[in-house]
């Protein structure tokens, strides 16, 4: 619903993230986090969505403790934070995400072949990270990492990419259904963001190139929960046509790099 402020400026929609910290993590038999900080996390959770898997060959899950990161890392796909869309879609209403924890995605195949194109990011974790950037885990967060292995040659490929997206996104959804009971009142931040029209000044748009070039180069976006995947529209699928998003549906999540 607009709102017309006493300065003629119109506001659009509004954005509330409410935080909540995790301070520890432990591996387990179940996936769980609770409003306290504490999660749990099953190592063997996806042993069954890749057992019968066309593209992939396995999954390894790693909790990997805080400045823990001399240690080898195949390609980072993505890293992935850990958001829920309470109450509205994205880029308005309400969304909980999960602080000093985040996901990473990454990828090789049978035969050693790195998931990339023009450029691998395999080697030691603490040099393949520029740590506390935007978009990048702070060194002292718990890792949870999705290591993938695909089949001969299906890191290379579209659909393999995709479904060890689409496989990682569906360990997140589980910490999600449970982030989306916490109580809101209880949350460790609170930010809200508005987006706002001010007639008669300039008009700003940021344009930001992303990948559609096929295989592992592919963007999704409109999916149905933050830097989900589920609902998601390749941009290659719509033809690498631009794509007008709004500031709050940018900052809450709505773009998903699949590379």
């Amino acid at each position: 619903m607009k709102n017309v402020n006493a300065d003629g400026s119109i506001d659009l929609r509004r954005l509330v993230i409410k935080t909540f910290h995790i301070i520890g993590v432990k591996e387990s038999t179940r996936n769980q986090v609770l409003p306290s900080g504490q999660m749990e996390l099953n190592p063997a959770c996806l042993d069954a969505a890749v057992k019968h898997n066309a593209y992939i060959e396995s999954i390894r899950i790693q909790l990997i403790p805080p400045r823990d990161h001399d240690r080898y890392t195949n390609t980072i796909m993505d890293v992935i934070p850990i958001s829920a869309k309470v109450l509205g879609e994205i880029g308005e209403g309400i969304t909980h995400t999960l602080t000093g924890v985040c996901v990473i995605l990454t990828g090789v195949d049978v035969n050693g072949i790195q998931t990339a194109e023009f450029g691998s990011s395999e080697g030691i974790l603490k040099d393949q990270i520029a740590w506390g950037k935007a978009g990048t885990p702070e060194e002292t967060d718990y890792i949870i990492s999705v290591d993938v292995t695909f089949k001969a040659g299906q890191g290379q490929e579209r659909a393999g990419v995709t479904e060890a997206h689409r496989i990682c996104d569906s360990l997140i959804q589980e910490f999600r259904e449970q982030l989306k009971q916490f109580d809101g009142s209880k949350c460790t931040e609170h930010h809200e963001y508005h987006d706002i029209i001010r007639p008669g000044k300039k008009k700003v748009l940021i344009i930001k190139q992303v990948a559609g070039q096929g295989a592992m180069y592919d963007t999704h976006l409109f999916a149905g929960e933050p830097s989900g995947v589920e609902g998601g529209r390749s941009i290659i699928d719509m033809g690498n046509m631009p794509v007008l998003v709004t500031p709050n549906e940018y900052r809450d999540g709505i773009i998903r790099s699949m590379q």
